[in-house]
C-alpha cells in the first residue's frame, strides 16, 4: 500500500496475541442478498458493500460521493434489531458500509425488488410521476422509498416528506418525486400539527392564541382535520401496493448464528466480535485497534485521508451494547444504539418522564432530526459521535449539558466520566486507549426550573454539519434566581466547549432581571474572542450565532415561568418551521395543440429502467478482457514549477502495470487541446497552473491498485504566485485575450443630462455542476488500424472524437465515440469530459489493453470546473419617472488557468445584462480574468444567468436609491413587442409584459404583498420577502457553425423504426421528444420507434448537446429524414391504403428496392450575428419566464425557508409538458442552488478547493424547494414568428434564472430587516445568499457586537471565488 496516515505503531507481541485471541474466530461471512443466500469465504476485507455489489454485476446501486452524501448508493439492508426486538429495513450507503457489516442481514437493492417487466409500485410510481431524469439518484432514491414502505406500510405525509433527507438529485427539483412518493401516504391535516411533528396547528393552539376559526389555513384542504391519518386510495394508472408480497425476511436469518468473525490479508483485517467480552479482549490485547459501529466517519478517513487501519474492529452485532433502559431519574443508552433508535427512544422518554422531564430528550431528538440523513442515522451511533470528538458533533453539547456521564469498560476496570470532563482537545478525549464506551447515563430534568434547549444552524437545514450550534440549560430556583447552568458550544473551539465564564456570571443572578441577559451577552462576546482568520472562517457570523443562540434561549425561558414579563420578546423564541410541501401544474396546457403524439404528456422513455437500475452508464459497461484500471495524479499546488515527478515508488506496488504522461502522446503538440482556443495540455509539462492538473495517470489490474499507487507518486514542486479572484486579476492585469463589448446609442450624452446617476458592484460565485455520475471513460482498443471505441459520458462526442484521434495519432474515422446516456451533465461535460477522455485513449494505445476511469467526486471537483463567478462594475442612468436612459457596465468572468469556453460565457452574459428592461443607450464591456483555480467551463445557462442576475441587481438598487417599487421600475422599462435589444435584435412573439401581469394576478401577488408588509410590521426577528423575477433566454449557439444537425433513421422489415441524431440523452429528456416527434413524423406508435445510443459513426461531425437547442436542431433532422421517408412510402401508402401498419409498408418498399435509411440535416435559419459592427440576428429566438417567489428568513440565524414560488414559461407549444415541467422544476431549483446555498470556497493555505463533495458543499435537497411550488406554461396566445419544431421553445437553460426570484425575495426581507435597526442604506448583496450573508447583512445590535474585524494583515481562512 501507499504510505499514508497509519495507527500508532503496534509492538509485534499485540500483533501475535491478537492473532491468537481470534484463532477461532469464524472466517467466513454468510448473508442474503435479494432473496438469495451468500456465503463468503474469501471476503475482500479493503472492499465496500457498494464495491461487492457492483464488482458482481449489481450495477443499479450508484457511486456518487463515496462519503454517504448524495444517496446514489443507496441499499436496503434487513435485520433484527436488538434494541427494539423487531425486524428493520435499513436503507444505508453502500459506499460506506464495509462487508463485515451485513453478517447475518438481507442485503436488498434496486434490481431485487423490480424490473421492467415488473416493476416495484415504487419504482413504477416514480417513473410514471416524471421523477427520473438523468436517472443516476433514481435507484437510491427507490430504495429510500422501499425503505420507508416496509417499516410503515401507510406512513404520513411528514415521513414520505423526511424519508429522502439522505438523498441528492440535481436534475427534477424533486417536486415529481415528492408527489410520486406522497401516493402511498396516509393523508394527515395541517402540516404544522402536532400529529405531524409540529409544534401545533392553530386550531390547537386556539385555546393559546384565542383564535375561534372554524378552518386551519395549513390543512390540505382547509378543512378543520386535525385527526387520524386516513389511507389514501391507489391513484387510477398505478399498481396497487401490497405490503404482504414483499420479499420476506429469510426464516434462515432468523436463527442466524452470529459467530465472532476474523478474516483479511497482510495490510488490513477485521474483527466483528458478537460479545461485549470479546470486544473487550480485543481492546485488551491491541488497544489501537480501530472500532467501527457505522464506518460513516472511518470510510472517509480510509478513502479521502488516505488512514489506513490495520486492524478494525466491527462493533455493531454486540447485543448488549445496543439496549438501553429507563430509570426514576436517567435513561440508561447503550453507546451503540443506532441513531434512529436513538429518535423512538427519546419519544418514549418523553412520553415516560413528561415534557419537563423529558427537556433532555426533546433536545437530543431535535438535533438528530437534522443530523445526516436516515441512512447515516440507521447506521450511526452516540459512541460513535463521541469517540471521534467532531468540535461540530450535533449530539456532544446536550450530552455535555445535561450532565451525562459516559461508562467505558476495559477488561480490567469500568470508568465513569463525567461528559463535561471528556473532550480534552482537537479530536482527543479522555477515554483510556484499552476501554470502549458501552453506554451514556443521561439525567432527567428536574420536576420544575430547570430548562434545556438545543440549537443548531447549518449552510442546510437538513443532512448538514453543523456550522455552530449549541445546548443550552439552566437551573432556577422558586426565586427564578440561577442555580447553575451549561451553556455548551460546538462550532466555536477546537472541542466541544462549555462557555465557563458566561456559566460562572450566570450563577446566583436573576433571570428575569435584563440586566442578566446584557452581561451574559457581553461575557459570551469576550468568551468567544475569535479572529478573522480563524480556521473553518465566518468568524462574525460564529459569534453572532453564540449570541443569537442565548438571547433565544433565554426568551424560551422567560416564557415559561409563570410571571408576566415586560422584557419578554416572545419574537424571538423558536424557528422556521416547513410546511408539506405541494405544487400545482396544468396538465392541459397542451390539450388545444395535441396532434397524435406530439404534444402530450409522456414520461421519459427510459424511466422504468433507471427506475429498476436497468439503465446503464458508462461505468456500469461490463468489464473488458484485461481491462487496467487509471487513476489520475494531480497537482497539489495552485502555481509551481515541477521539479522532478518520481514515479517509482507507484509501479512497484501490486497490480500496477503502467504510467503514462506527457511524453506518451502521439506528439508533443497532441498533448495540447482547448476549445476555441488550444491553450491547455493534458498532461502537465515542467509546470502546473491550478490545483488539480493532471500530471500522469497511474494504470493497475484494479481500480483500488492504481488509486494506492496515484498516492505514492511523489512530485517535488517550487511554488509561484498564484492569483485566485478577479479582483487580484484586475489589480495584476491577468486576462485571456478575449475582449468584447457591445454599444448602442449615445450613453455619455445620456449620463450628461439624466436626472439620477446610480453606480454599483455585483458579484456572483460559481457553482459546482455536481452531476450525480462523476466523468467516466472505458476506451476499448481494437486489434486493427489503431482504431478504439471510446465510450464516455460526454455532452460532446464529436470532439471527443477529434481529440482522441490527435493524441493516439489516427485518422478520427478510426474512432468511434460512444454515449448511451450520462448521469448528469448541465454543461460540465461539453468539454471538461474530453481530457479524461483522450488520457485514457493514450493510456489505451500505450498497453493496447481497455483501460476504464471513473472520477472519485472530489477529483471530479478539482479537474472538471465550474460555473463562472463573475463581477460587474455597473452605471445606470434614470429618470425621476423612473425611465432607464443608460447603462455602463465593465463585466470581469474569473475564467481559471485556460480559456475553455470562457469568451463564449462572457459574450452572452453582455447579451443579457439588459434583462428584459430597454435602454436607448448602453456601453457593456467583457473580459476573462486568468487565475490558478480551475478552468471554468460551460453551465446550464451559459453566462446567461449572470447577466441578467447583473441586469436584476442593478434594477433593485435603483429602485431603492429612488425609493419606489422595483415591481414598478421593472413594469416602466420593460421591452415592448418588436421593440430591439442592444445588439439589434427585434422581439418577436414577446410575451413577458403578459406574464408579468398573469403571474400577479395568479399568485396574488399585491394581496401577498401587503400580508408581508403586515407581518414585517409585527416581527422584528423574522422577516419575509417578495419578487417578481422576469427572464428572457436567447436559444441558438453564439458561435454559428454549431447551429447544424444530423440524423439518420432507419425502417426495418417489421415496422419498427431506429433513429439515430447527435444529440445525448442527459436526462433531459431529449431521446424522449425525438422518438414523439419520429413516430409522429412516421405515423406509428412511439414505442416503435427507438434510439439506441449517439455515436460518432452513425451521425457525424454533431454539435455538443448544450444551448438549450438540441430539441431543434436535432428534431428538425429528424422531421427532414423522415420526411425523405414519407415520401418513398407514399406509393404504397396509396396503394395499400391508411390502415397499412409501418410493417406492411416497409415490407412492400423493400421488395421493390425502395431505401428504407434516411439521413437528415438541418441549419438554424436567419442567425449570424457580428460582433464589432452589432449587425445581424444573435438569437433565434427567445425563451421567456416570470417567476413570483416569496421567502421567510430568521434574522438572528440567517435561516430561511422559501414559502412558495409560482413560474410560468413560454416554451411555446410544447412537444411534451411532463418532459417540459420536470426541466422547468429542476432548472429553478438548481439556480436557487445557484443564488443561495452553492458557495465555493478555496483553502487560502493549500491553493486547493475546499468544497470538493456534498459534505462541504451543498446543494438543495428535498426540504430546501418551495413549500407551495406552483408552475404553468403560458397558453392561449399565437407563436406568429416561431419557425421550430411544432412552434415549441427550447427550455434546458431558460428556467435556471427563475431561481434568482428566491435570491431577490430574501434581499426583499432584509431590506424589511435592516429597516428594523434604521438601516436605510441601499443594500448590495452579492451572491449567493448563504445563511451566512444573510445574517451578516441584518443591522441589529447583536450582530453589531458580534462583528469580528482582520487586523492588520490578516486575511481569512477561505478564499470565495
Amino acid at each position: 500500500m501507499a504510505p499514508g496516515l497509519v495507527e500508532p505503531a503496534v509492538s509485534s507481541s499485540a500483533s501475535r496475541s491478537l492473532a491468537l485471541l481470534t484463532e477461532p474466530y469464524d472466517d467466513t461471512i454468510r448473508f442474503y442478498l435479494n432473496g438469495s443466500k451468500v456465503v463468503l469465504d474469501d471476503a475482500d476485507p479493503e472492499v465496500t458493500l457498494l464495491e461487492y455489489l457492483r464488482g458482481i454485476g449489481l450495477t443499479g446501486t450508484k457511486l456518487g460521493c463515496a462519503e454517504g452524501g448524495c444517496g446514489a448508493c443507496t441499499v436496503v439492508v434487513s435485520q433484527y434489531n436488538p434494541t427494539t426486538a423487531k425486524i428493520y429495513h435499513a436503507s444505508v450507503n453502500a459506499c460506506l458500509a464495509p462487508l463485515v457489516s451485513v453478517d447475518g442481514k438481507h442485503v436488498i437493492t434496486v434490481e431485487g425488488i423490480g424490473s421492467v417487466k415488473g416493476p416495484h409500485p415504487a419504482q413504477e410510481r416514480i417513473a410514471k410521476s416524471n421523477g427520473s431524469q438523468c436517472g443516476f439518484c433514481t435507484p437510491g432514491i427507490v430504495m429510500s422509498l422501499y425503505a420507508l414502505l416496509r417499516n410503515h406500510g401507510t406512513p404520513s405525509e411528514l415521513e414520505v416528506e423526511e424519508a429522502f433527507d439522505g438523498n441528492l438529485c440535481r436534475c427534477t427539483g424533486y417536486r415529481p418525486l415528492l408527489d410520486a412518493a406522497q401516493t402511498f401516504s396516509a393523508q394527515k391535516a395541517c402540516a404544522k400539527s402536532t400529529v405531524n411533528d409540529g409544534t401545533g396547528c392553530c386550531m390547537e393552539n386556539a385555546s393559546i392564541n384565542g383564535s375561534s376559526n372554524s378552518s386551519c389555513g395549513n390543512s390540505v384542504d382547509g378543512s378543520n382535520r386535525i385527526s387520524k391519518p386516513t389511507k389514501k386510495f391507489t391513484p387510477p394508472g398505478f399498481i396497487e401496493y401490497k405490503p404482504d408480497t414483499e420479499l420476506i425476511f429469510p426464516p434462515q436469518l432468523r436463527k442466524h448464528d452470529f459467530k465472532p468473525l476474523a478474516f483479511g490479508n497482510k495490510r488490513k483485517r477485521w474483527f466483528r466480535p458478537v460479545t461485549l467480552e470479546q470486544l473487550l479482549e480485543i481492546k485488551s490485547v491491541y488497544p489501537s485497534a480501530k472500532i467501527i459501529g457505522g464506518s460513516t466517519e472511518t470510510q472517509i478517513e480510509v478513502k479521502f485521508k488516505d488512514m489506513q487501519y490495520t486492524a478494525s474492529v466491527y462493533v455493531g452485532d454486540i447485543p448488549e451494547l445496543r439496549h438501553y433502559s429507563f430509570h426514576e431519574d436517567h435513561l440508561e443508552l447503550g453507546g451503540n444504539v443506532c441513531l434512529t433508535d436513538l429518535e423512538q427512544i427519546c419519544d418514549e422518554a418523553v412520553e415516560r418522564y413528561g415534557d419537563i422531564q423529558g427537556q433532555p430528550f426533546a433536545a437530543i431528538k431535535k438535533q438528530i432530526r437534522y443530523f445526516a440523513g436516515r441512512q447515516i442515522r440507521n447506521v450511526g451511533t452516540p459512541a460513535g459521535n463521541l469517540a471521534t470528538a467532531s468540535p461540530i458533533s450535533d449530539l456532544n453539547p446536550v450530552f455535555v449539558a445535561a450532565n451525562s456521564t459516559l461508562i467505558a469498560r476495559s477488561l480490567e476496570r469500568t470508568t465513569e466520566i463525567a461528559m463535561s470532563e471528556f473532550f480534552r482537545g482537537y479530536r482527543v478525549t479522555a477515554l483510556p486507549a484499552d476501554a470502549v464506551i458501552i453506554s451514556l447515563r443521561i439525567p432527567v430534568a428536574k420536576k420544575k426550573g430547570e430548562f434545556l434547549r438545543a440549537y443548531k444552524q447549518a449552510k442546510r437545514k437538513d443532512d448538514d454539519i453543523a456550522i455552530t450550534n449549541a445546548a443550552l440549560r439552566v437551573s432556577l430556583n422558586a426565586a427564578n434566581i440561577v442555580e447553575n447552568s451549561s451553556l455548551v458550544y460546538g462550532g466555536m473551539a477546537p472541542t466541544t466547549v462549555a462557555a465557563k465564564r458566561a456559566m460562572q456570571y450566570l450563577q446566583g443572578k436573576d433571570w428575569t432581571d435584563p440586566k442578566t441577559l446584557e452581561g451574559i451577552m457581553v461575557t459570551l462576546e469576550e468568551e468567544f474572542e475569535l479572529r478573522f482568520g480563524v480556521p473553518g472562517a465566518m468568524a462574525t457570523y460564529r459569534k453572532s450565532l453564540a449570541l443569537g443562540f442565548f438571547y433565544k434561549f433565554y426568551h424560551e425561558v422567560l416564557s415559561q415561568l409563570q410571571t408576566k414579563h415586560s422584557e419578554l420578546d416572545e419574537q424571538a423564541i423558536g424557528t422556521i418551521e416547513r410546511a408539506i410541501s405541494f405544487g400545482e401544474k396544468d396538465h392541459k396546457v397542451g390539450e388545444k395543440y395535441e396532434k397524435k403524439i406530439i404534444g402530450k404528456e409522456q414520461p421519459h422513455v427510459a424511466a422504468l429502467k433507471q427506475c429498476t437500475g436497468e439503465a446503464q452508464y458508462t461505468d456500469d459497461i461490463p468489464s473488458q478482457k484485461n481491462e487496467l484500471y487509471g487513476c489520475l495524479v494531480l497537482s497539489t499546488k495552485a502555481h509551481a514549477k515541477i521539479l522532478d515527478v518520481d514515479f517509482s515508488p507507484a509501479t512497484n506496488l501490486p497490480g500496477v502495470v503502467d504510467w503514462i504522461d506527457h511524453r506518451d502522446f502521439s506528439t508533443p503538440e497532441a498533448n495540447w487541446w482547448g476549445a476555441p482556443v488550444c491553450d491547455e495540455v493534458f498532461f502537465a509539462v515542467d509546470e502546473v497552473f491550478t490545483a488539480g492538473q493532471p500530471i500522469g495517470m497511474v494504470l493497475a489490474d484494479s481500480a483500488k491498485h492504481a488509486e494506492a499507487a496515484a498516492k505514492a507518486v511523489k512530485v517535488e514542486y517550487e511554488d509561484l504566485p498564484a492569483i485566485y479572484t478577479i479582483e487580484e486579476a484586475i489589480l495584476k492585469e491577468s486576462y485571456f485575450d478575449h475582449y468584447r463589448y457591445l454599444k448602442k446609442g449615445d450613453p455619455e450624452d445620456a449620463f450628461a443630462h439624466a436626472d439620477h446617476v446610480f453606480n454599483g458592484v455585483t458579484r456572483i460565485g460559481g457553482q459546482e455542476h455536481f452531476y450525480l455520475e462523476t466523468q467516466a471513460c472505458v476506451v476499448v482498443p481494437k486489434p486493427e488500424d489503431g482504431a478504439m471505441e471510446v465510450f464516455s459520458s460526454t455532452q460532446n462526442p464529436s470532439e471527443t472524437q477529434s481529440y482522441v484521434a490527435a493524441a493516439t495519432g489516427v485518422a478520427a474515422n478510426k474512432i468511434v465515440s460512444r454515449v448511451k446516456r450520462l448521469g448528469g451533465g448541465f454543461g460540465g461535460k461539453e468539454t471538461r469530459s474530453i481530457q479524461l477522455a483522450v488520457i485514457c485513449a493514450v493510456a489505451a494505445r500505450k498497453t493496447a489493453r481497455p483501460v476504464r476511469c471513473m472520477l472519485n467526486r472530489d477529483e471530479d471537483i478539482l479537474t472538471s470546473g465550474q460555473r463562472h463567478p463573475f463581477l460587474a462594475r455597473w452605471k445606470v442612468a434614470v429618470n425621476g419617472d423612473g425611465k432607464l436612459q443608460a447603462l455602463d457596465a465593465e463585466v470581469f468572468a474569473n475564467g481559471g488557468w485556460s480559456q475553455d469556453l470562457s469568451g463564449a460565457v462572457v459574450d452572452r452574459a453582455l447579451s443579457h445584462i439588459d434583462g428584459v428592461y430597454h435602454f436607448d443607450n448602453i456601453n457593456v464591456r467583457g473580459r476573462v480574468a486568468k487565475t490558478n483555480t480551475v478552468s471554468n467551463t460551460a453551465f446550464r445557462g451559459f453566462g446567461g444567468p449572470q447577466g441578467m442576475f447583473i441586469a436584476e441587481s442593478y434594477m433593485s438598487e435603483v429602485a431603492d436609491h429612488l425609493n419606489i417599487p422595483v415591481e414598478k421600475l421593472r413594469e416602466v422599462n420593460m421591452y415592448k413587442p418588436h421593440e430591439s435589444t442592444h445588439f439589434n435584435q427585434e422581439l418577436k412573439d414577446w410575451f413577458v409584459p403578459l406574464m408579468y401581469k398573469q403571474v400577479q394576478d395568479e399568485s396574488s401577488y399585491w394581496q401577498r404583498r401587503k400580508e408581508i408588509d403586515e407581518f414585517n410590521a409585527t416581527h422584528r426577528w423574522n422577516k419575509r420577502g417578495l419578487a417578481l423575477i422576469p427572464t428572457k433566454f436567447g436559444i441558438s449557439f453564439t458561435a454559428l457553425f454549431l447551429n447544424q444537425a444530423g440524423a439518420l433513421v432507419h425502417i426495418y422489415h417489421d415496422g419498427s423504426v431506429l433513429v439515430a441524431h447527435g444529440g445525448t440523452e442527459m436526462g433531459q429528456g431529449l431521446h424522449t421528444k425525438m422518438t414523439m416527434i419520429a413516430a409522429e413524423a412516421l405515423g406509428v406508435p412511439q414505442e416503435n420507434v427507438f434510439i439506441s445510443e449517439t455515436a460518432t459513426n452513425t451521425v457525424a461531425n454533431a454539435s455538443s448537446t448544450a444551448a438549450s437547442a438540441s430539441s431543434d436542431l436535432n428534431g428538425y433532422a429528424i422531421w427532414n429524414a423522415c420526411a425523405q421517408l414519407n415520401e418513398r412510402l407514399a406509393p404504397y401508402r396509396e396503394k395499400l391504403g391508411h390502415s397499412a401498419t409501418m410493417k406492411d409498408l416497409a415490407h412492400a418498399a423493400y421488395f421493390d428496392r425502395v431505401n428504407l435509411s434516411a439521413n437528415g440535416f438541418y441549419k438554424t435559419p436567419d442567425i449570424g450575428y457580428v460582433w464589432g459592427p452589432n449587425t445581424g440576428q444573435m438569437y433565434y429566438y427567445f425563451t421567456q419566464g416570470v417567476t413570483a417567489a416569496s421567502v421567510e428568513i430568521d434574522t438572528l440565524t440567517g435561516d430561511w425557508t422559501c414559502l412558495r414560488a409560482d413560474i410560468k414559461m413560454d416554451v411555446g407549444r410544447s412537444i411534451n409538458p411532463a418532459i417540459d415541467y420536470g426541466q422547468i422544476e429542476g432548472a429553478f431549483v438548481q439556480g436557487m442552488g445557484l443564488f443561495t446555498l452553492e458557495e465555493s470556497l478555496w483553502s487560502r493555505a493549500t491553493g486547493q478547493i475546499f468544497t470538493r463533495g456534498p459534505g462541504t458543499y451543498k446543494i438543495p435537497g428535498f426540504r430546501d424547494i418551495p413549500q407551495e411550488f406552483n408552475v404553468s406554461l403560458l397558453k392561449d396566445v399565437e407563436w406568429e414568428h416561431l419557425r421550430t419544431i411544432q412552434r415549441s421553445r427550447g427550455v434546458g437553460e431558460p428556467p435556471l434564472f427563475m431561481g434568482s426570484a428566491v435570491f431577490f425575495a430574501i434581499r426583499d426581507a432584509l431590506k424589511a430587516a435592516r429597516k428594523e435597526w434604521g438601516e436605510q442604506r441601499v443594500l448590495s448583496l452579492a451572491s449567493p445568499a448563504t445563511v451566512e450573508r444573510i445574517r451578516t447583512s441584518c443591522a441589529d445590535p447583536i450582530l453589531e457586537r458580534a462583528k469580528v474585524e482582520p487586523r492588520e494583515g490578516e486575511k481569512s481562512f477561505f478564499i470565495s471565488i
